[in-house]
């Protein structure tokens, strides 16, 4: 067993006992939190990383990180690592990406998602805060109804089946687009090009993972190809959307609102997403979570003991 190692838990909040076990298997852990001054000056004792998503990793840190040799996430995105920086410094870096047969037992992205669109589309935010405020006036919240409907999904990976599945089971016509040509056709899914996906249906939900080629791939064009009054839903990384487009289309009324878990702001600096925060503080159309979808209780510990396991399995290949 390989032991020995100085692991540093950077985010420790709610960080499962189980997989803290087996990680000190290994070695030291030593938990944060820690700002990002006390990261750069206390990195350079740590041989192992490990990261949710309240920071980002990019040169400055793996530059004061003169021992580190592993940064293990456990997420499907890394968006928050400077993933060109980690392999020219010979940092590996471990993720949930490809770990499909795992991921396919984690349903919290999939089931928030469908949280966010019945939220949208029953006022459920507004309907609660009235009730709290001493009202009891239901005329005032009438909602849409799914059944019936067309949801166009696009990325039919692992998230966008599960979502898919749901749509079917509320009665709903199901559209899909998915660009890597390889995937396996699904029988409860109408295959289409993105713009038949974009034109025709009343709900859009992403599921695409994020790659700098596909940069704000929602763009200005794509929302005024959606269908006018349709609702969008992002549950991946809000570097898919152009969220100033986003942000007009609906202050115009193009679009009928939109639930979003994830925002460029989140790792580009607030300022990024300003408008779409203001927006939200005076508008009921428009819900935001803080990139809640995988964060289950039942979620965590499974992927946190995962990714601690194949911590070992890879400082066990090193040595």
């Amino acid at each position: 067993m390989v032991t020995n190692s100085r692991i540093l838990n950077l985010e420790p909040e709610g960080y499962s006992p189980k997989a803290r076990a087996v990680l000190e298997r290994l070695g030291q852990v030593d938990d944060g939190p820690m700002n990002r001054a006390e990261l750069l000056d206390r990195i350079c004792e740590y041989d192992v990383m490990i990261v949710r998503l309240g920071h980002r990793i990019d040169a400055q840190v793996m530059e004061a990180a003169q021992r580190l040799k592993t940064i293990v996430t456990a997420t499907t995105g890394l968006n928050h690592i400077d993933m060109n920086e980690a392999q020219g410094r010979g940092i590996t870096v471990l993720s949930l990406q490809g770990e499909r047969a795992f991921l396919d037992n984690i349903h919290a992205t999939a089931e928030h998602t469908w949280a966010l669109l019945l939220a949208l589309l029953r006022k459920l935010p507004q309907a609660h805060r009235h009730v709290l405020s001493g009202g009891w006036d239901r005329d005032r919240f009438k909602g849409s109804e799914l059944h019936g409907r067309i949801l166009g999904i696009i990325g039919l990976g692992r998230l966008g089946t599960k979502v898919a599945g749901y749509g079917a089971a509320f009665g709903m016509r199901v559209m899909g687009y998915e660009s890597n040509r390889a995937h396996p056709m699904l029988a409860n899914v109408e295959h289409m090009n993105l713009d038949q996906v974009l034109s025709q249906s009343d709900v859009i939900s992403l599921h695409v993972n994020y790659f700098p080629e596909n940069h704000a791939m929602i763009s200005r064009k794509d929302l005024s190809r959606m269908k006018p009054g349709a609702v969008l839903i992002n549950t991946s990384r809000g570097e898919l959307v152009d969220e100033s487009a986003l942000l007009k289309a609906l202050e115009s009324g193009r679009l009928g609102g939109a639930a979003l878990d994830v925002l460029c702001g989140e790792y580009a600096g607030w300022e990024a997403s300003e408008g779409l925060l203001e927006y939200a503080r005076k508008h009921d159309n428009l819900i935001l979570t803080p990139h809640v979808g995988g964060c289950t209780f039942d979620s965590m510990e499974m992927t946190e003991v995962f990714m601690a396991e194949k911590l070992i399995r890879h400082l066990k290949r090193e040595t």
